[in-house]
């Protein structure tokens, strides 16, 4: 049995993870494509390939409230 659930976590002072099966879409409904498994999803408003998470926040000084 394999386990089909998605997850999402975010990821202290950075992006959400999000693992399993799900698809993509931008605002105007273009499927993004899929390369690896897990995705992760800009929180800081900075990376450079939004949706998906650069890296940026670590030289941004992002931080999250939790």
């Amino acid at each position: 049995m394999t386990d089909d659930r998605v997850t999402i976590t975010a990821y202290p002072d950075g992006p959400l993870l999000v693992r399993g099966d799900v698809r993509l879409q931008t605002s105007d409904g273009r499927e993004l494509p899929r390369t690896r498994r897990t995705l992760a999803l800009c929180r800081c408003g900075l990376s450079t390939i939004k949706p998906l998470c650069d890296g940026t926040h670590k030289a941004s000084g992002f931080r999250t409230d939790d």
